[in-house]
């Protein structure tokens, strides 16, 4: 087991109403407040009506970046940030699932640099410093409510990238259950997907760490046991905050400690996809995991087998990814590239996919990627 220092500064607030709070909570770092919103759920669920309201109630100005797209673009952070240091901006409120959250840990560093973000995704920039961000959550799924991490996309690079920076960390996070009671059955789906996945990263990463490894099963037996009802049942408040609690927790450090790292190779995969077709994220991963769990049966058949025996009580490798690919498929995500109408084999998909794993370099960091395996990958996943 590795040695860890577990940090988390975020202050979570979970439940029914807990938004009551947000507009004391936010003026304690200012007056101004940047509010990013996404395309229109939060209207839809009446979060916004509430959020705002209990804002203004306390006096703040709200200037206002919305339409954040589902698959985040550095553009629109460009924008916010410059919006947001016109306006003088104290704190900035995200009002959204993963990609406006994502997009306001960007802003929130880009509002502290007087040049392009992406030179903070890349890493050629090291921010020192962040604008205080307060998010607020309408989609169970990614976990950036609790973690330092956000991903970003350069359409004109062709490049979807995560990085993470300790100044990211949200002070506060407002996740109230019935905020998500809006969201789609697709949406719903993709986000039980993306937690499952989080936490198949952490579980194929490096370390002996059994506590940890217990946690991520129980997570992903959650997910399995509360996923389908949810589906069922879009707005039952109990399956709804069971979800957004694992979701938070399968990316918020509980599922890493005392590992050396995730391997993180099938979020490259998926942040492939979805830069070149904009496929959304969790739909993308449940197309690359059963494919990449193939490419690796012959590597590491011992983990994918304990896996199996842990969730399934099953040992046979292959019926074990059939397993997980069947779970997917049951909650209505696409795990083949033809169910959402493409086709490796037409066109040039198969080239527009390979080179954007090239460019984006994308790799595991426990299980190497090679430029063969995207073509194994390729064929997997049609």
């Amino acid at each position: 087991m590795e040695n860890f220092v577990w940090y988390n500064p975020v202050k979570l607030h979970f439940g029914d109403g807990v938004t009551d709070k947000i507009g004391k909570v936010t003026a304690e770092f200012g007056k101004r407040v940047l509010l990013v919103t996404g395309k229109g759920s939060a209207k839809a669920s009446g979060a916004y009506e509430q959020v705002v309201t209990r804002l203004q109630n306390e006096g703040l100005t709200i200037t206002e970046y919305s339409g954040i797209k589902s698959n985040p673009i550095v553009e629109d952070v460009d924008k916010a940030a410059a919006l947001g240091k016109e306006k003088k901006i104290d704190v900035i409120v995200a009002l959204g699932g993963g990609s406006v959250i994502d997009s306001a840990k960007t802003i929130s560093l880009a509002m502290k640099y007087d040049g392009p973000a992406w030179d903070i995704v890349t890493g050629d920039y090291k921010p020192k410093d962040s604008t205080p961000l307060i998010a607020v959550l309408t989609l169970a799924a990614t976990g950036t409510e609790m973690n330092s991490v956000a991903v970003v996309q350069n359409n004109c690079k062709q490049q979807k990238i995560g990085f993470g920076n300790k100044y990211m960390y949200p002070r506060h996070s407002f996740l109230d259950p019935s905020y998500t009671f809006s969201v789609p059955k697709n949406y719903t789906a993709y986000g039980v997907v993306d937690l499952i996945a989080h936490s198949l990263e952490a579980w194929f990463g490096e370390g002996d760490a059994t506590l940890s490894d217990r946690f991520i099963i129980a997570i992903i037996k959650e997910a399995m046991k509360n996923g389908p009802d949810l589906l069922e049942d879009l707005e039952n408040y109990d399956l709804r905050a069971k979800i957004m609690y694992a979701a938070t927790c399968a990316l918020n450090g509980l599922t890493s400690n005392g590992k050396k790292s995730g391997d993180w190779g099938v979020h490259g995969i998926g942040h492939s996809l979805s830069v070149v077709y904009d496929v959304p994220h969790g739909a993308s991963l449940s197309i690359a995991y059963p494919a990449w769990m193939k490419l690796q049966k012959d590597r590491i058949p011992e983990r994918i087998q304990e896996l199996g025996k842990a969730l399934f009580e099953i040992s046979e490798v292959d019926d074990i990814i059939y397993k997980l690919e069947y779970i997917f498929k049951a909650l209505g995500s696409p795990v083949r590239l033809k169910d959402i109408n493409l086709k490796i084999e037409e066109g040039n998909t198969r080239e527009r996919l390979k080179n954007a794993m090239v460019v984006s370099k994308v790799d595991g960091v426990v299980h190497k990627l090679t430029q063969q395996d995207y073509e194994t990958l390729l064929d997997l996943m049609a």
